[in-house]
């Protein structure tokens, strides 16, 4: 179990060691003499490590090796340094009133320092230390999470002419590390270091180094530390090691400051190199690896594109992101000429310059407020920028020529990047005014041009060319019927190129898209079409007849009057036209439909050219018998209806005839189960074979549901509020009491003869149909009152199962409660009439005595509060 247990804790020892804490370093050093004919170096390594990080504590030691920079040879076995003193904490803890949702910006440092002895050579040392590993989500960087990082420093060795070089104190860094950074804003960042041997400085970006990774020997800190050179770290495109926040950011090589535009949200790897600079030779390059965070904060900072372009009108819209800090904007669009428009108080201004031309853009922020600031850009006005071009060629036999047909008003166009859209090679581009492409394949390509102009206007446009294996012919028929002599036909044929027909014969050109013809027999007419060497053939037959051929069909016929007919007719005739038109649906069509008022012939006539033949149909129209199946009827739930039918037919039938008590006879008895629509058809013999049809409609009221209220007590001279429902009429008996027997709600009243009356009430619907229900009165000789029984027995035999209260002139139940002999609450309710079953929650109680308390309200508005016992027997 011991054995295990150690391995568990290496284990986990070892994931703590390749924890990734690392947040950036440098390394520096100073000269304090010489001994022996040494050189003495106080050393100092500055590591960073983020005070949010969950990875390892800072180590207490850390293995610096010194390397010959002639040989990248160890010269000696590794040096440990020790973390002295503890670590401190660099934090940035109020980041000003000017931006919002700011990063916590906090370090952890610490530093390792000792002494080396080191005898001068000519090509110095390189003194390094290695560590695995770099953080996690490092936006610049390729699996940043199992990357170590290297920190270096130069001792430099001796020069022709600098044989003092050695002595040398490094270029230190010393400008602030807590900077705050957003996103997508402005920003600066020095990286200044001083030397105090006055030597000249050089900065520029540089790339970071691995280290401390899996690639030396799994070792998180190797002891030694890897032999020089030093490999870079795999930058995430399009991040480099020159570029480590992208193209928008820079350094000055002269003041190691950095500007520029930050990219999005997140984390970055930056590596400064700064060159020590003595008698113009450069002696030493020192380095310093950072992570910089760049937060989601606004800042009170107006923000501008570097430059902006407009190349179709001399009116831009600017834009202006929504920034919570900024409470006011004020543009100056560098257009003196335009006058009082010149400026612009709004977040997204449009302003139409005056002339062509460069234009300085200036946005104040916050304008005379607090957090005010600017920001400038160019704009550059040139419009009238016209991209275009044509192509000429779509066989695939030939090369296409493509055409530059751009107009500019200003400049002159002097850039192309045509891409062709052929999708069996990357080489299908140019970067020539006009240049020709020869495709592999037919189908649709797509063609792009990205066009400019010494203006630096620049724009894309996009067509379509079609690449086919030979040139389409769009023909207006492929055959037709003539009727010769004397008529003639003009061909239809359409498509890009030359158009060749044959043969010559009664033709009135070969070598038009549409000439005409008149064939005196059947003929065969071929067109050629050629295009750029492309060739397509195709044909159109021209049938020649001397006559037309016309027969209506199904003559005569007859019909139902009022019904449709589709009149059919059997002919070769191309054109057609109808006599009388009034009825038809339409009086060129070959088949039309017609609708006669009355019996109808309709005349025919058959054309091919100038030949025409006609021929009649006639439609016979026969009345529908009349039919008429009687008026709609309401009937009472479960009722009969008498139903009442009349015709001029020689017979007739009901359906549905399954609830008529004589389907055979006119006037039968309906008794449906509900409502019913029943179809009455009378036939007869005169020539429409289709009945006349009517419909009765027999509604059947839904059933009476009478409610004359419930059971109720009062006490003499209480007014008693009765309620019905069910109909819309009613009636109430015997009238004892009420104040109106002839409506829904009367109120009763009663004395002391009476002692309990119970009412009938017949409730009608609105045809009069009739059903009743009862109600009773019981009628208390005393004052209003709650009365509480003084036991129950909750046995579920139906008989005083509940204590409940029974109010008599009560308008209304307060509360009643009822409680143990602890005094606790076990029922509460103000329902008169609902009560305690003698459980709680849910479990049955033994015979015991209870009290309970009700509080009420009487009818004429007096409070009623009494109390008692009652006994649960079991």
């Amino acid at each position: 179990m011991r054995r295990i247990l150690i391995i568990v804790l290496l284990l986990i020892s070892s994931k703590a060691l390749l924890a990734e804490h690392i947040t950036g370093g440098e390394m520096y050093y100073t000269y304090e003499g010489m001994i022996n004919g040494q050189h003495i170096y106080r050393v100092t390594l500055k590591l960073f490590r983020n005070c949010g990080s969950v990875g390892a504590q800072l180590d207490q030691t850390a293995a610096i090796g010194i390397f010959d920079q002639g040989t990248n040879r160890l010269i000696r076995s590794a040096k440990s340094f020790r973390l002295v003193p503890d670590p401190t904490e660099l934090n940035l803890t109020d980041p000003g009133k000017c931006i919002t949702n700011a990063p916590t910006v906090c370090y952890q440092v610490g530093f390792y320092t000792d002494t080396i002895r080191l005898t001068p050579n000519s090509s110095g040392y390189l003194i390094s230390y290695q560590r695995c590993c770099r953080i996690r989500g490092i936006q610049n960087l390729i699996g940043s999470e199992n990357i170590g990082a290297t920190y270096t420093a130069e001792i430099p060795g001796i020069f022709p002419g600098l044989t003092d070089a050695p002595v040398n104190n490094s270029a230190k860094f010393n400008a602030r590390d807590t900077v705050i950074i957003c996103g997508g804003y402005p920003f600066t960042y020095s990286f200044r270091a001083a030397d105090p041997d006055g030597d000249g400085l050089r900065y520029s970006f540089c790339n970071a180094y691995v280290g401390g990774s899996g690639g030396n020997n799994g070792q998180a800190m190797p002891n030694p530390p890897a032999n020089p050179p030093y490999i870079s770290v795999d930058y995430n495109f399009p991040f480099f090691g020159n570029a480590p926040m992208g193209n928008s950011v820079t350094i000055d090589p002269n003041t190691g400051m950095i500007s520029g535009v930050s990219p999005s949200e997140g984390i970055y790897v930056i590596t400064v190199c700064v060159q020590e600079i003595r008698n113009g030779v450069v002696i030493a390059t020192q380095r310093k690896d950072l992570q910089i965070k760049a937060g989601g904060c606004s800042l009170a900072k107006p923000t501008l594109q570097p430059s902006y372009i407009t190349c179709e009108s001399p009116s831009f819209s600017f834009t202006h992101p929504d920034n919570p800090l900024i409470n006011t904007y004020h543009w100056d669009f560098g257009d003196p000429a335009s006058g009082a428009l010149n400026i612009s108080d709004l977040q997204n201004p449009t302003h139409v310059f005056t002339t062509p031309g460069i234009y300085n853009i200036k946005l104040v922020a916050n304008r005379g407020e607090d957090c005010s600031d600017s920001t400038i850009s160019t704009i550059r006005v040139f419009p009238g920028f016209f991209p275009n071009f044509n192509s000429a060629g779509i066989c695939i036999t030939n090369p296409v020529l493509f055409t530059d047909s751009t107009q500019t008003n200003h400049g002159v166009v002097n850039s192309w990047s045509w891409s062709f859209g052929d999708a069996t090679t990357q080489a299908d581009i140019s970067d020539i005014a006009n240049p020709s492409w020869h495709y592999s394949d037919v189908g649709p390509k797509t063609i792009r041009l990205i066009v400019g102009n010494s203006v630096g206007c620049i724009d894309t446009i996009e067509k379509i060319v079609d690449i086919i294996s030979k040139p389409p012919i769009t023909l207006g028929f492929r055959d037709t019927l003539i009727c010769s002599p004397p008529d003639d036909v003009q061909l239809q044929a359409s498509g890009p190129g030359i158009f060749t027909w044959s043969p010559n014969i009664n033709i009135t050109a070969t070598n038009i898209s549409s000439p005409r013809v008149n064939p005196f027999i059947t003929t065969t007419y071929y067109v050629d079409l050629d295009v750029e060497g492309c060739l397509n053939r195709d044909s159109v037959l021209i049938n020649v007849v001397d006559h037309v051929t016309i027969n209506a069909l199904n003559d005569p016929t007859t019909i139902c009057l009022t019904d449709p007919v589709q009149l059919n007719v059997s002919s070769d005739a191309l054109k057609y036209l109808w006599r009388p038109s009034a009825t038809l649906s339409s009086d060129t069509a070959k088949n039309p439909v017609a609708t006669p008022t009355g019996t109808t012939t309709y005349t025919v006539i058959g054309y091919i050219g100038s030949c025409s033949d006609s021929s009649d149909v006639t439609i016979i129209t026969i009345p529908y018998p009349v039919a008429n199946a009687g008026p709609d009827t309401t009937i009472c739930y479960n009722s009969s209806a008498f139903l009442h039918a009349t015709h001029d037919g020689s017979s007739f039938t009901w359906t549905p005839s399954s609830s008529l008590n004589n389907p055979r006879i006119l006037n039968p008895i309906a008794s449906p189960s509900g409502s019913l629509a029943y179809v009455f058809r009378s036939y007869d013999t005169l020539g429409c074979p289709k009945p006349g049809v009517d419909t009765v409609v027999v509604t059947m009221l839904p059933r009476i549901r009478p409610f004359a209220g419930n059971d109720t007590l009062v006490v003499v001279g209480q007014p008693l509020q009765l309620n019905a429902t069910g109909g819309v009429r009613y009636l109430w008996s015997p009238p004892i009491g009420l104040n109106n027997v002839n409506i829904s709600n009367p109120i009763g009243v009663y004395n002391s003869e009476v002692d309990s009356i119970r009412y009938l009430v017949t409730v009608y619907n609105e045809i009069g149909c009739a059903d009743s229900a009862f109600v009773n009165v019981v009628v208390f000789k005393t004052n209003p009152y709650v009365f509480v029984p003084t036991g129950f027995t909750p046995n579920s035999d139906g008989i005083n199962d509940v204590l409940r209260p029974i109010a008599v002139g009560v308008e209304r139940i307060n509360y009643f409660r009822v409680f143990n002999r602890w005094g606790e609450m076990v029922f509460s309710t103000t329902v008169n009439g609902a009560g305690w079953d003698g459980r709680i929650n849910g479990a049955a109680q033994g015979s015991n005595v209870f009290v309970w308390m009700v509080s009420a309200r009487d009818y004429t508005g007096k409070d009623i509060f009494l109390k008692g016992t009652s006994t649960l027997i079991r």
